[in-house]
């Protein structure tokens, strides 16, 4: 597993926490509060613009 660093949990009213991290080699992450070991990665850039887009409205039945 690599060496990622963890923010601290995203909880919105009503849905599951979840928590996003980096690592040093550029790679972003994004795993359930509590679940870090079933994590899913992409680029920082597209889980940037997913997260975004989720806050913006347009997909925030996903949270």
């Amino acid at each position: 597993m690599p060496d990622i660093t963890w923010e601290e949990p995203f909880c919105a009213e009503g849905s599951a926490c979840f928590r996003l991290g980096t690592d040093d080699a550029g790679n972003a992450y994004i795993a359930i509060a509590g679940e870090e070991d079933a994590y899913l990665t992409d680029s920082r850039d597209a889980l940037r613009r997913m997260i975004l887009d989720i806050k913006a409205g347009k997909a925030d039945h996903l949270l």
